[in-house]
């Protein structure tokens, strides 16, 4: 093969491993170019979501480049949701699954989404999140996981993966070795996980286990550090993790994507890429990318960077087609997939149902709900970590109001309360003289200016409702609680349903454990 020959052909085997994002409603002519250059795969984010059909046109334009492109996209149904990024999702996310605790619920949610996905022209979702959420100090996982207990999470692991790809979607389960027991968000810093093998092995490992057994497509590495395997190199960098634990311990010859290569966790030590680099030499076979990096810049850095790695020797070239073969693997899987996707008798409502069957209430709740008069809602709002779009609506006001009219509300953010100490007074219990009051918090535990501002309203209120729609967490102040487990429209529409009684009786159940 001639020299110039083997640069175009490492070019092509290195813009297949690659799974950009890009900025638009349509397709780039620097993505279509580079699709007909090799490019795999992409993956699309709320940037590039209007409606359903425009979402069609666009996936539609892309495979006409490359009928088996492989169409990525981050879309976990809940908190975190790409699809309905604009509008709150209308289906409950892990955490909700998990409280309800019925697996064929979670798996008709889950066909119910990868219908949507499939019609949209997605063959890969890179969900369910099969984290054990054991540190509930953790900033990143939270409500996506289904819950605190290795059990429940392996079961509903199976059930969402088994309905997503009924569905002619691929799922991909993340984040490996398992991103629950952390302290640290990674698209900040570098999370270390601190327990040795054999706890890994009973408490983090099984729900991975159970996924490959549900016959899951994909598996998402976790910037993270694992000293138990690897005590110097991130988890997504290992191959003592991907190709010894992965591969050989686990037995699983799918798909390896990494989580975004541009997070801090990997890119503030090695760059992005040298980060690029150094996964798919570990035994990752696609980087995920285009989150925050999605110019044509990037994309063309880590190509060349791939490239350049082969030829200094530091990346062995049958790695990379290796890597590359897989991907044409998973396309040519994904590309027969769903042609006739099968039909839920369960119906198109089953995100509100489910969500509606989440709802946790404790508290003298049948002397004071529903609610008679329209009340003040106060939101305190937390901020966020970059998985969740800041654009995405959440709140209970919005839809209590339809309900209830002349409801009030006000957000509140912890900035406002830091620069002026009379913000409560005026804002939030003021209007609710002589009127209810309710209170909206999100992860209250996690965040302890909330827990202040929520002790203070309800020393000032003893009768105020609390609306919690993060974790559970700790009891809180207040006449009545509502644990909704999940921020999405459609836990806000479940929990406003049952302050105003519209149309919906008050579930006669107190707050369940998960």
């Amino acid at each position: 093969m001639s020299s110039s020959n083997h640069s175009s052909e490492l070019r092509r085997l290195a813009l297949s491993v690659l799974q950009p994002g890009f900025e638009g409603t349509e397709a780039p002519d620097w993505v279509l170019r580079a699709i007909g250059e090799g490019l795999g795969s992409v993956v699309l984010f709320a940037r590039n979501i209007a409606t359903p059909e425009q979402v069609a046109r666009l996936t539609a334009r892309l495979r006409a480049e490359n009928p088996e492109l492989v169409i990525a996209i981050d879309e976990e149904a809940g908190d975190v949701t790409r699809i309905e990024s604009w509008t709150g999702s209308t289906r409950p996310g892990n955490f909700a699954l998990g409280a309800v605790d019925d697996v064929e619920l979670t798996e008709s949610v889950a066909r119910d989404l990868g219908r949507e996905l499939h019609a949209a022209g997605v063959s890969l979702d890179y969900a369910p999140s099969v984290d054990v959420n054991s540190n509930p100090d953790n900033p990143v996982i939270g409500v996506r996981s289904f819950g605190t207990g290795t059990e429940l999470v392996s079961r509903h692991a199976a059930a969402w993966i088994r309905g997503l790809q009924s569905a002619g979607v691929a799922a991909c389960a993340k984040h490996f070795p398992g991103h629950g027991d952390t302290a640290v968000d990674s698209h900040h810093g570098l999370p270390r996980y601190e327990a040795d093998a054999e706890e890994i092995a009973a408490r983090a490992l099984p729900p991975f286990r159970a996924a490959l057994q549900a016959g899951v497509r994909a598996v998402m590495s976790a910037h993270l550090l694992v000293p138990a395997y690897d005590r110097d190199l991130p988890a997504t960098l290992s191959s003592s993790v991907l190709e010894e634990l992965l591969r050989k311990e686990l037995g699983f010859d799918g798909l390896i994507v990494t989580d975004g290569i541009e997070m801090g966790a990997v890119a503030d030590r090695y760059g992005i890429d040298g980060a690029t680099v150094r996964a798919i030499a570990a035994g990752a076979d696609a980087i995920c990318v285009g989150g925050e990096s999605a110019d044509q810049g990037t994309t063309e850095l880590l190509a060349e960077a791939l490239a350049a790695a082969v030829v200094r020797g530091d990346l062995a070239e049958e790695r990379l087609a290796e890597a590359a073969g897989r991907l044409r693997a998973f396309a040519a899987w994904s590309t027969g997939l769903g042609r006739s996707v099968p039909v839920d008798p369960v119906g198109g409502d089953i995100g509100f149902t489910a969500a509606r069957r989440a709802v946790r209430l404790t508290g003298p709740v049948h002397d004071v709900l529903p609610l008679t008069t329209a009340p003040h809602v106060v939101e305190l709002v937390p901020a966020t970590n970059l998985a969740i779009g800041k654009e995405t609506p959440w709140g209970v006001a919005v839809p209590l109001r339809e309900r209830l009219p002349g409801t009030t509300f006000v957000r509140v953010h912890q900035r406002q309360l830091a620069a002026d100490a009379g913000f409560l007074d005026a804002h939030a219990l003021a209007p609710a003289s002589g009127r209810p009051l309710v209170v909206v918090v999100r992860d209250a535990s996690r965040h302890a200016w909330m827990e202040r501002a929520l002790g203070t309203l309800a020393t000032a209120r003893p009768d105020a409702i609390v609306v919690e729609m993060g974790l559970p967490g700790a009891p809180h102040p207040g006449a009545v609680r509502i644990d909704t487990c999940g921020a999405t429209a459609a836990s806000g529409v479940a929990a406003a349903e049952i302050l105003a009684g519209a149309g919906h009786t008050v579930p006669a159940r107190t707050a369940e454990p998960v």
